[in-house]
Order: C-alpha cells, then sequence, then structure tokens
C-alpha cells in the first residue's frame, strides 16, 4: 500500500471511529512502525485534518473533506460497478444505510476507498451467509460519500445518474 492510500485509510478510519484509535492499533493495521504512523498523523494534520493525540490513542475533530449522501437504486449484480464508479471519481464510501418501514434506518459502515477494499467486500457478501442492506427495500439505499471537493461529488453524482443509479427523492 502506497503512503498517500494508508494516509487516506487512517483519515477514513478517525473519522468513522467512536473511541479513540491509539498509534498502536493503527501501526498494526497498516504494517507498518509507529514512527510511520506519527509522521502521516502530522502530514494529515498540514493537509487540515484537526486530529488530537489523547491517553487513549488518536481522536478526529474535523476534516477538511466534503461529503454527500447519494440516494441510489440497482441490483446486487451492480454493486461492484457502482463501488468502482465512486471509488476511480476518488470518493470513499463512507456507508451503506436503508430506511425500513418497520426497523426505521438501518446502517452499515464501509469505509470503502479503493479497489482492493471493493473486491474483499464483494468477497465477503459473496461468500457470506448475509445478503446486502438493500435488498430488505427492494435495491433502494442510500450512500454517504466523502471526497476531496464538491467537484468530484458532483462528478460522482453525474456518473451514478448516466449509470442509472440514483433513485428519485420522494
Amino acid at each position: 500500500m502506497k503512503a498517500e492510500e494508508r494516509r487516506k485509510e487512517i483519515a477514513n478510519l478517525l473519522l468513522s471511529a467512536n473511541k479513540p484509535v491509539s498509534g498502536g492499533e493503527l501501526s498494526e493495521k497498516f504494517g507498518v512502525s509507529r514512527q510511520i504512523i506519527v509522521r502521516d498523523i502530522s502530514i494529515l494534520k498540514e493537509k487540515g485534518y484537526k486530529i488530537l493525540p489523547s491517553y487513549a490513542g488518536y481522536v478526529i475533530q474535523g476534516s477538511p473533506l466534503k461529503e454527500r449522501v447519494f440516494k441510489v437504486h440497482h441490483t446486487s449484480e451492480q454493486t461492484e460497478n457502482e463501488l468502482k464508479l465512486i471509488v476511480d471519481c476518488g470518493g470513499t464510501v463512507v456507508n451503506v444505510y436503508v430506511w425500513h418501514k418497520a426497523y426505521g434506518k438501518m446502517e452499515a459502515k464501509l469505509n470503502i476507498a479503493s479497489r482492493l477494499q471493493i473486491e474483499q467486500f464483494i468477497e465477503s457478501v459473496r461468500t457470506g451467509k448475509s445478503v446486502e442492506l438493500m435488498n430488505i427495500t427492494g435495491g433502494y439505499h442510500y450512500h454517504t460519500v466523502r471526497a476531496d471537493s464538491d467537484e468530484i461529488l458532483d462528478l460522482i453524482g453525474d456518473k451514478l445518474e448516466k449509470s442509472g443509479y440514483i433513485a428519485p427523492l420522494i
């Protein structure tokens, strides 16, 4: 994994964490030394991330990234293509959620930012005994997507629209 990809994944991990994440945890997860993690955190701070050290690990308080929610509809066979479209434009698929009439909002964190993560996700769905969350609402679901700029989010929206994935808002 390249340094820039690792930093993007560190930022995504910190943004989605419910608790501080230690340098040791990050070091182990990414297979690099704690010294490299400290340098990565410094670089992320220079890029505008508000990352604070605490006794229990790193906590992120702010991000220079933009976010947008897209309501989409497609089949399970189209999931991989949808995710690749978003990632290839520079987006990170933060989560997937559905609105179920009986259960309300049901959400799963994804933090998919690369084709490798897409392959791992698709493989886990295909080999598991579970189905994608969107299947309980007939293929309708929402993704929160994070990117460096509104222009990238606009591009992602345009590509999702051209692919026929954008669902009408009701």
